[in-house]
């Protein structure tokens, strides 16, 4: 698998885990869970970007 898939296919997956650990704190009213998946979701999303540009590059 290329870097920039498997960045992106990583990336995707830590938003999604973070989205869900997000909701889950807030459900349990857990705000350090809460934390913890937003910043999860943050790092996906960028991870994910890092997998966009390295695609580009390539293809320059």
């Amino acid at each position: 698998m290329k870097s920039s898939t498997r960045d992106k296919a990583e990336g995707m997956f830590h938003e999604v885990k973070g989205k869900v650990k997000e909701a889950a704190g807030k459900v349990i009213d857990n705000p350090e869970m809460e934390a913890e998946g937003a910043g999860e979701k943050i790092a996906g999303k960028v991870q994910k970007k890092i997998g966009q540009v390295k695609k580009v590059l390539k293809a320059s």
